[in-house]
């Protein structure tokens, strides 16, 4: 659509009294490979089209979204939207110009034949099956998008992105006698097949492999208080789901965060300080510009123990008289934007995450994580070990299962006392009221020195 187009419909979109408007355009592809046990077992091709209109008074809103992008239907849209409105007309800023973006993509996925793609995936496959007899499936899988959007708005702004995606999923199950176990990872990456080129995948799928094994000799583990080493990557799922909700400003405005009025305040240990990214180079989460076209930036929201920011979105940020973060994301046009994070993680610290271990006298050592539950308007969460060892002297013995993490945010802020120099990010998809989005989560290998553990062991 032309921009002259685009103009006159924001020119209309004020008319009634609503006070912001907004456009939002998208095209989007989406591929996928699934590969089970040596098979190539599904190849799909899919695409999105469509564009969302919302109207905004303050923080009252009203959105409307189709799929048939054209001027006559966006009007139609447009004055349904404006019936919710009886006021003076506001105020429609003329749309500036675009600002240039550069994702040095080097391997598009639609340069890259279908046979290349899955001569990986049967590679890994073979992997990760050929590893062990007691290895009963193996999973690997591949998934690109390439999302491109336009958003223009009635205060001039007026601003398109490309957001390239490419994620592989590794899977093995493994059984022995009546026992199962699986192991997983699944490593994503802004930019396009030359994810291959970037991650090791060869030792990624050995070490899921040998990962299933181990945990068929796994023993449970007895519930306890007790200190816990929480490895890198996605261990930092825990900050994101029980700390970063919390700093939402979907969750501040309306008073449902044990974060809310604490800017400045001491929230955390002083090792703790950390960030969420919008632009951090290849990484999953990136966007060199947000839903409602302000550029990504580097959040700073708690800095050695004080809090001091949240991630805030246009609507929500009418409510807290703030500015936004750049921190508006949603899943495609269907969705109305809000504040949501892009890459959170714990920084760096400044030690070798074995000399935690080492000096841990009894504990776990949590070195994957999975899903869980979290309440964000208390931070009460638990979440799932994959794969753990009990510490004992400072040394990884026994592997254990069943292990269940259980606390609350704010409370397990202040209980972090040990953070390695070793960040790494786990890649992930966030489910909240503006759809699914591909996340980083993060951190350095971190120690709790003491949370709650839920376990099936007696003895």
């Amino acid at each position: 659509m032309k921009k002259s187009e685009i103009q006159s419909i924001l020119n209309e979109a004020l008319t009634t009294g609503a006070d912001f408007g907004e456009l939002f355009f998208e095209k989007t592809i989406s591929n996928g490979i699934n590969v089970m046990n040596g098979e190539v077992i599904n190849i799909s091709v899919s695409e999105l089209s469509g564009v969302g209109v919302r109207l905004l008074k303050g923080s009252d809103e009203v959105y409307a979204y189709t799929n048939d992008v054209n001027k006559e239907t966006i009007m139609e849209l447009l004055e349904q939207l404006k019936a919710s409105f009886n006021d003076t007309p506001g105020k429609v800023v003329p749309l500036g110009d675009k600002k240039p973006f550069n994702n040095n993509i080097k391997k598009p996925f639609d340069k890259v034949p279908t046979s290349e793609k899955t001569a990986k995936l049967l590679h890994l496959n073979s992997i990760i099956k050929n590893e062990s007899e007691l290895i009963v499936q193996a999973i690997t899988n591949l998934s690109e998008k390439r999302q491109e959007v336009l958003i223009a708005n009635t205060e001039g702004i007026y601003q398109d992105d490309e957001r390239i995606y490419t994620r592989v999923i590794l899977a093995s199950v493994a059984k022995d006698g009546d026992k199962m176990e699986q192991t997983y990872d699944g490593p994503g990456r802004f930019m396009g097949f030359e994810i291959f080129d970037e991650i090791d995948f060869d030792t990624l799928a050995l070490d899921v492999a040998k990962s299933s094994v181990k945990q068929l000799n796994a023993k449970d583990i007895k519930a306890g208080v007790m200190p816990v080493v929480i490895h890198n990557g996605f261990g930092g799922v825990i900050f994101h789901e029980a700390c970063g909700h919390p700093l939402e400003a979907s969750s501040i405005a309306k008073g449902l965060s044990p974060f809310a009025g604490k800017v400045g305040e001491k929230v955390a240990s002083d090792v703790v300080t950390a960030f969420d990214n919008g632009n951090v180079e290849g990484a999953w989460g990136r966007l060199n510009f947000d839903d409602e076209g302000h550029p990504t930036q580097n959040n700073l929201l708690i800095e050695n123990g004080i809090l001091k920011g949240y991630l805030i979105d246009k609507r929500n940020g009418r409510t807290m008289n703030s500015k936004s973060t750049g921190s508006s994301r949603r899943q495609s046009y269907k969705y109305s934007p809000t504040s949501r994070m892009n890459s959170t993680f714990i920084a760096n610290g400044t030690e070798d995450y074995m000399d935690i271990i080492k000096d841990t006298k009894q504990g776990l050592f949590a070195r994957k994580l999975g899903g869980g539950t979290v309440d964000p308007s208390t931070g009460e969460f638990n979440f799932a070990v994959l794969e753990g060892y009990m510490i004992e002297d400072g040394k990884l013995t026994d592997a254990v299962k069943g292990a269940m993490l259980i606390g609350n945010g704010k409370d397990i802020l202040f209980e972090i006392d040990r953070v390695a120099n070793n960040l790494e990010f786990g890649q992930g998809m966030c489910g909240a009221s503006s759809g699914s989005i591909p996340v980083d989560v993060g951190q350095p290998t971190i120690r709790v020195k003491k949370i709650t553990v839920g376990g099936r062991s007696n003895e």
